[in-house]
């Protein structure tokens, strides 16, 4: 085992009581003595010589990578309360919802339940549809909603954006319920 020495310096205050001098001073303290796994030895200038090139042949190769655990593709497990599937395919539901009922809001001034009334529903069967099944083909297949994520457009970024609609779409039902129209 290998040692090496780092000098460190600590804030003597009661040296700058006495001198008149409002810096404090420093002192050297002690050095502490760290050891490695290479042999090593610190030579008379207090520095380490550089590692040899090659390794020694005492060293066993490090361990492989473990192999990352499988998907499930099972559909009760990708459909399980806490499976990736419910609450990612509700939240992007809730972001579509979400925008299309303000649009629709702004284009024609019909709130949100005059839009269900008027032949919604279809068009909200039509889009969960699409919406479930283009979510669940890649976790069927075994892609994990993390391996395809981001920095910027990441698996929890989508998952509060979802939540954050969710809620936005019952304010918006409630805020025109107690308003008695359309909010804008």
């Amino acid at each position: 085992m290998a040692m090496s020495t780092i000098q460190f310096c600590m804030v003597n205050p009661m040296s700058s009581v006495g001198s008149g001098t409002n810096r404090p001073t420093f002192a050297k303290v002690g050095r502490i003595r760290c050891q490695t796994s290479e042999d090593r030895t610190v030579n008379k200038n207090g520095e380490m010589p550089q590692p040899s090139s090659s390794p020694s042949p005492s060293t066993p190769p490090p361990p492989p990578p473990a192999p990352k655990p499988k998907v499930s593709t099972k559909f009760t497990d990708v459909l399980a309360f806490g499976g990736p599937a419910p609450e990612r395919i509700n939240g992007r539901l809730a972001m579509v919802g979400f925008v299309s009922a303000i649009a629709v809001e702004l284009a024609n001034g019909n709130d949100i339940i005059t839009q269900v009334s008027n032949g919604g529903v279809s068009s909200f069967l039509l889009v969960t549809g699409i919406l479930s099944a283009a979510s669940l083909v890649p976790l069927f297949k075994g892609v994990s909603v993390d391996s395809i994520s981001g920095q910027v457009m990441s698996s929890k970024a989508e998952m509060w954006n979802g939540r954050f609609a969710m809620l936005g779409l019952v304010a918006l039902v409630f805020t025109e319920y107690l308003k008695g129209g359309p909010l804008v």
